[in-house]
């Protein structure tokens, strides 16, 4: 399956490492194929640019050791096809995923969670580690 991350999935795994995030990150780069958009990865550079700013190697370091498709976000998101997200800017995350037709997208995100969409499935990390792993 293709599984696309959400920033706040980044942020715990990267900088607050647990037994689930271990198993989490082991298991969505090994049985499935990971995708992450320029969207998320700039705005994880910058929230570690805000929040964390010693630990600008840490993101590289990660990046480079995990596999994964990098895909861009829309230039235009077609409004339509789309759904309403009650924060603007989250926006082109899911309209990357559904132009990706990536079939899982992995969010701590309220805003996500709520959406009642078809494809992709939108759930918290416990969530697909319970259903999935």
């Amino acid at each position: 399956m293709k599984i696309m991350l959400d920033t706040n999935i980044l942020v715990s795994a990267i900088f607050f490492p647990t037994a689930q995030t271990h198993r989490f990150v082991r298991e969505v780069s090994v049985s499935h194929r990971l995708v992450l958009c320029d969207y998320v990865i700039e705005e994880l550079r910058l929230v570690v640019e805000r929040k964390f700013p010693s630990k600008k190697e840490s993101i590289e370091n990660f990046f480079a050791e995990l596999p994964f498709d990098y895909v861009r976000v829309p230039k235009r998101v077609d409004a339509e096809n789309i759904p309403s997200v009650r924060d603007q800017k989250d926006t082109p995350i899911i309209a990357a995923a559904i132009n990706e037709n990536v079939d899982i997208f992995v969010t701590g995100d309220k805003d996500f969670l709520v959406l009642d969409i078809k494809a992709p499935e939108i759930m918290t990390m416990t969530g697909f580690l319970k259903k999935y792993a």
